[in-house]
């Protein structure tokens, strides 16, 4: 097998065995497998490379109290060590990004031209969205990307998550710091840790359902 066939079947490996968890063990995850973890969720692609997107790690005993009754009491943050919370940065755009466009520049991944028109490209672009009542979407969009490669990172890395639903946003921002903060917002939260279950893969539905060639529908 070649190096590159090796490595999709690896790949393809960890996206079949990830399952949504529960219930976690008490054991704490590393800092340093931790530290890993977000920086490969932070490699995600984001809008205009806004980078709009930042994780809040919870781990004391206060913060995961107030993320139980923020999930009103479901299992995940009073058993999971770690619970990480997904903030859409829906503002990005009116903050000074120079180290983004400076980066780039000096990376050689963008020309000159390229990173000097960026910034008035990307105020156009994202006050468009802001007119059309879309720019809590497109925060959103770009941090749920992350959380996707933190998911897939976990499993790989031997550690259980699971994207939960059913949570307060009101009070998840609270939790985290940013109560008073409209053009912040939780796109997701997410347990990390090992797991304590086995978790059946449910199946998924059949190809011809939900994959189509060029038009929507069979």
């Amino acid at each position: 097998m070649s190096t590159l066939a090796a490595e999709v079947t690896a790949v393809a490996r960890v996206i079949r065995s990830r399952r949504s968890v529960r219930h976690y063990r008490p054991d704490p995850v590393p800092a340093e497998v931790l530290r890993e973890l977000t920086d490969l969720a932070l490699e995600a692609p984001s809008s205009y490379n806004l980078q709009g997107r930042s994780i809040v790690t919870v781990t004391s005993e206060r913060g995961l109290g107030a993320l139980t009754e923020a999930t009103g009491g479901q299992p995940h943050p009073q058993e999971a060590p770690v619970m990480l919370v997904f903030v859409a940065e829906s503002g990005a755009w009116r903050e000074d990004r120079a180290d983004v466009w400076e980066t780039a520049r000096s990376r050689g991944a963008w020309s000159d031209a390229f990173a000097t028109a960026l910034p008035g490209d990307a105020r156009a672009f994202h006050e468009d969205l802001a007119a059309r009542g879309l720019a809590r979407e497109y925060a959103v969009k770009d941090a749920m990307i992350a959380a996707s490669f933190l998911m897939l990172a976990a499993e790989a890395a031997g550690l259980a998550t699971s994207p939960m639903n059913g949570w307060d946003e009101r009070l998840v921002k609270e939790a985290v710091g940013i109560g008073d903060r409209d053009d912040l917002h939780i796109a997701l939260i997410m347990p990390l840790g090992y797991p304590a279950e086995t978790r059946i893969h449910p199946g998924r539905r059949a190809r011809s359902l939900t994959c189509f060639s060029e038009t929507y529908g069979r």
